[in-house]
Parts: structure tokens; C-alpha cells; sequence
């Protein structure tokens, strides 16, 4: 990432000449004639209409390329916001738009208030798992969503689980006109060559078809209907304070999916165009275009894969192709709402299903048999909750999920680093302090080394309190302990508590730096006795001296600690 001292950092200035002017006006127009139809669809399918779907790609389009991060990426509604929205207007806003458009406005801050925090580049931290997982039962979703208006018959409420129920009339009375439109699109959009591709892309083909069937021939089958044409208008209103409390949940929720949607999509961008985006800045574009969308009674965008890469093969290499997009977008409203009236909800439903198609993670889903149990755990609970259940509860359970499968193999890892060992009398106290017995081990050593973090605190007592309960002196070394979090600080105290029930003394040596202030600022070191916290093992030796009453021996007789070991 760049400049990280910098939340907001200014681009490198780029030369703009005409041969990158022309890329950015193909890549933009190109990635227009993309987005049309799915923006139409995604409109549709998210509960605010087909215009919202165009409102939203004209909002987001414009707002996050001007402002955002990434120079080449193009957003608009994407299937991740798009499922998240009818989620919403259907479970959270009761189907009230204003209150739905409200929890837009309010992701769109959050957003940017991501961005500005400077959290943005941890976004790229989420387990490849929980995304693969959402992205996979939203796929799973489009398709399922699409089944009745494929069917001919009308949408329902209540997601996936709501289009289930309902199936079984849709069989029953299926409209063969409709059916017809919905193989014809999907068979056009998947069989669509790819040599043509670049020319005309197989979504605005299989539009083509769809609605010239509809138009021409099978007349009966249900269309888009009426789409407001002209400027669109304000759509703000504010709520009661209660639904704004209520509303916080699922706009954070929106936020980092989209949040989410979009670094991840910037990664791709980087991948094609060779640059780097900024993650801060991104954000902050994203909800700057969130918050429009919502005002303008647009669907929330975020990055779109689809169309970034259109963009980026087209020639578009700036954020003037994104706002190309987005101003052609805009002519498109005000001049062919007329034309779109008659577009069939068949034909959309062929378009996204096939789109709902590629975003789930085939890539990973096909090597499932070989994936770690923790991690399979993960991808397929955030699967299931995402299609049945909500956006919401997957999202939060499989990074929580995520969390515990990291924090186990932490535990290992780090487990694995602390070593307890004895120190035989004889070699380290000096022969003239050994008793009758030449194995005595009166002292031991408790090496903590690298890092230890919550993940591993729990056990540690459990682990190391029974070696204790052997020692008469414990010597706890952090000379080689790079990292301690609050958690394993205070399990240190706890260790310390069990010597002392033990009668067991205990010595603190190798404490500095980022260790040492942790254990002073949880006030835990006031506990030691004075003199038992050392630098190094020849001091930890003469304090042991001290708390088992042995007269220090002639040098010849103690052995260096370092060859004890």
C-alpha cells in the first residue's frame, strides 16, 4: 500500500495523452453496454426497481472514480449489495423505501469513515475462506432468486427460502412464453463466443434476443413495465430514532461488504494494470457514491468485477473511463428509459443466472476434499447461513468462525514455542549445593519465546503450572518473547499466583521493550519481589543462590548456564 503515513495519499502524476484518452472513452463505452442489462436486473431483484439499478451504477460510477483509490476500477451494483439491499427493504425497512434508502446513506458514511480511520487496508485481511463462502451463496442466490421470474411468475419475498416455498405453484402454472425467453437469454449469454466477446459482450446479446423474442413473438410474457425517465429526484427522509438504531446493523453490515466487494476487486484491478490502489481512498469514494445512490433512490454499488475487467481489457486505464461510464449511464436514462419498458423479466433472469453462475467459487468449491477441516468448517457454515439464513448472520459468524480456526492453529504454533525444562543441581547451582540425591532439580526454567497472544493464554497455565509445582526456584525467560497481548500478560500473573500457592519462588529475567511495558502498564510486575527480576542467567543464578540460602561456590564449581542448556 502507499504512503502509509498518509490516509488519503495524493496519485503520481501520470502523462494523459490521446492514445490514453482513447482507451478510457472504449473502455467506458464498452463497459456501458456491459452494465445496462445488469443494472437493469440488479434493480429489479434488489426490490427498488429496475430504474434504481441504473440510478445506482450512475451514482456509484461516477462518485467512487472520481474519488476513490483505484484508477481503472468501474463500480455500480454489484450481487453481493444487490442481494444485501433486498434483504433489507424486504426484513429491515418492511418495504418502505425511504427507510431502505436511509440504511444506504448511512453504509455510505460508514464507508467513509472507514477510509478516513485509516482500517481499509485491513479489509484485505479477511479469510479467503468467509469470502469465498458469501460470495459462493450469493451466487447461489442469484440463481435461486431468478427461478420464478424464468418460471414467469411473480417475485416473492423472504430471499431463497421464500422462492422454495413458492415453487411448487410456479410449476404449476408456468408461462411457456417465459420459459422460452429465459433459455433463449442463458443459452445466448453461455454460448456467446469469445472472439465476439470484445465486440459485442454476450450479456447485451442475450438482452438483444430476449427482449426482440418478447417483442416480436411471445408478447405475453411479463416485462420490466414503466421506468421513470429524466433526472432523478431527492428520496431523503428522516426516520424515527428508533429505526435509526435499529438501521446501524445492517449499514455496517452493507458497508464492509462492500467494503469488502470493492478492495477486492481493486487487488484484480492491480493485478491487470500492474499499479497499486489505495485502500483508504478507496473507501472513501465508495461511500461518497453510496451516499448519492442513496439520496437519488439508487441501488448501492461497490466495485464490479465484471466490469473492471471489461474496462481494463477495453483500454480503460484512469478514473476518467469510470465517470465515462457512468455520464453515458446518465444519457441512457434520460433518452432510452422508453425502450427498456418492454425488456421481459425473462430475459434479466437468463442474464443473472448466468451471472450468479461465475460469482460463486467454483475454483475452490472443487477442491473442498482437500481443504484443512477448520477451513472447510468455515467456507461451508458462512455458505449455508448466507443462502438460508441472512447476509448478516454469515458474515458475522464466519469471521468469528475464522477467528477460532486461526486462533487454534495459533495455539499450537505458539504452544510449541515455550519450553520448560529443569536445571540439575549439579550443573547449575555447583556441586557443593547438591544433596544426597545427584538428580535433584530445584530450579526450573520457563522460556517463552516469540509471540504469544490470546490463542494460546488458556493453556498455558494448565501446561506450565505442573512444572512449577516441581521447582523450589522457577525462572521465567522472556529474553526470547518478541510479542505478549493483554490476554497472555495476564495469564503470566495467574503463573505467578500459582508459584506463590506452591511456595514456589520465581524470577522475571530477559523483560524489555514492547513485553516489558505491557506488564508494567497492566500493573502486573508489582507483585515480583524486589531483586527477582534479572537481565541474564548469570543473574538469575545469583538470586537463586540467595532465595535457596546456598553460599555462592567457588567459580570453578558452577558451570556457564549456556552450556547447561
Amino acid at each position: 500500500m502507499h504512503d502509509q503515513g498518509s490516509l488519503l495519499p495524493r496519485e503520481p502524476i501520470v502523462m494523459y495523452d490521446f492514445q490514453t484518452l482513447r482507451g478510457d472513452l472504449f473502455g467506458g463505452i464498452t463497459a456501458t453496454v456491459v452494465a445496462l442489462p445488469v443494472a437493469l436486473g440488479f434493480g429489479v431483484a434488489s426490490g427498488l426497481g429496475a430504474a434504481a439499478g441504473l440510478y445506482g451504477a450512475i451514482a456509484a460510477g461516477f462518485f467512487a472514480a472520481l474519488f476513490g483509490g483505484t484508477r481503472s476500477q468501474v463500480s455500480g451494483p454489484t450481487a453481493p449489495m444487490t442481494v444485501a439491499m433486498a434483504v433489507i427493504v424486504a426484513g429491515y425497512a418492511g418495504g418502505d423505501l425511504g427507510k431502505a434508502l436511509t440504511v444506504v446513506i448511512m453504509a455510505g458514511f460508514l464507508q467513509v469513515l472507514l477510509g478516513l480511520s485509516g482500517i481499509g487496508r485491513f479489509v484485505a485481511y479477511t479469510p479467503h475462506v468467509v469470502v469465498s463462502g458469501f460470495m459462493s451463496g450469493i451466487g447461489m442466490i442469484v440463481v435461486i432468486m431468478q427461478v420464478l421470474p424464468f418460471l414467469g411468475a411473480a417475485a416473492v419475498p423472504g430471499g431463497a427460502l421464500g422462492v422454495v416455498t413458492a415453487l411448487p405453484a410456479a410449476l404449476a402454472e408456468i408461462k411457456v412464453s417465459a420459459l422460452v425467453i429465459g433459455a433463449a437469454t442463458l443459452a445466448v449469454a453461455v454460448l456467446w463466443p469469445h472472439r465476439f466477446a470484445r465486440v459485442l459482450p454476450a450479456p447485451l446479446v442475450a438482452l438483444l434476443v430476449g427482449t426482440l423474442l418478447g417483442v416480436l413473438w411471445l408478447t405475453d410474457a411479463p416485462g420490466i413495465g414503466d421506468v421513470p425517465t429524466g433526472l432523478p429526484a431527492l428520496h431523503f427522509e428522516l426516520p424515527a430514532l428508533s429505526f435509526m438504531a435499529r438501521a446501524v446493523e445492517p449499514a455496517l453490515i452493507l458497508a464492509l461488504l462492500g467494503a469488502v466487494d470493492s478492495l477486492l476487486v481493486s487487488l484484480v484491478a492491480d493485478s491487470l494494470t500492474r499499479t497499486q490502489h489505495h485502500p483508504n481512498r478507496e473507501l472513501v469514494g465508495q461511500g461518497v457514491g453510496n451516499i448519492v445512490a442513496g439520496l437519488i433512490g439508487g441501488v448501492p454499488g461497490a466495485g464490479s468485477p465484471v466490469l473492471t475487467v471489461t474496462n481494463i481489457r477495453a483500454g480503460g486505464r484512469t478514473r476518467v473511463s469510470g465517470m465515462c461510464y457512468a455520464i453515458l449511464m446518465l444519457g441512457l436514462v434520460l433518452g432510452l428509459g422508453r425502450f427498456v419498458e418492454p425488456i421481459p423479466h425473462a430475459a434479466l433472469a437468463g442474464i443473472l443466472v448466468k451471472i450468479g453462475w461465475d460469482i460463486i467459487d467454483w475454483r475452490l468449491l472443487s477442491r473442498v476434499h482437500r481443504l484443512q477441516r477448520e477451513h472447510l468448517v468455515v467456507m461451508l457454515t458462512t455458505l449455508a447461513l448466507t443462502v438460508f439464513v441472512d447476509l448478516v448472520t454469515a458474515v458475522a459468524v464466519g469471521l468469528i468462525a475464522a477467528g477460532m480456526a486461526h486462533a487454534r492453529q495459533l495455539e499450537r504454533l505458539e504452544l510449541d514455542s515455550v519450553v520448560s525444562v529443569p536445571f540439575l543441581d549439579q550443573m547449575f547451582l555447583g556441586r557443593q549445593s547438591v544433596a544426597s540425591d545427584p538428580y535433584s532439580a530445584r530450579v526450573g526454567l520457563v522460556a517463552l519465546k516469540g509471540s504469544l497472544t490470546v490463542a494460546s493464554s488458556h493453556k498455558l497455565v494448565a501446561v506450565i503450572a505442573e512444572d512449577i509445582k516441581d521447582h523450589e526456584v522457577v525462572i521465567f525467560d522472556f529474553s526470547g518473547t518478541s510479542y505478549l497481548d493483554d490476554s497472555a500478560a495476564m495469564v503470566i500473573e495467574q503463573l505467578m499466583d500459582v508459584a506463590r500457592k506452591e511456595h514456589t519462588s520465581y524470577i522475571l529475567m530477559g523483560l524489555s521493550g514492547a513485553v516489558s511495558h505491557t506488564l508494567h502498564t497492566l500493573n502486573i510486575l508489582r507483585q515480583v519481589p524486589d531483586g527477582q527480576i534479572v537481565e541474564t542467567l548469570e543473574e538469575a543464578r545469583k538470586v537463586t543462590y540467595a532465595l535457596l540460602s546456598i553460599a555462592d561456590g567457588p567459580a570453578n564449581d558452577r558451570v556457564d548456564a549456556g552450556k547447561s542448556e
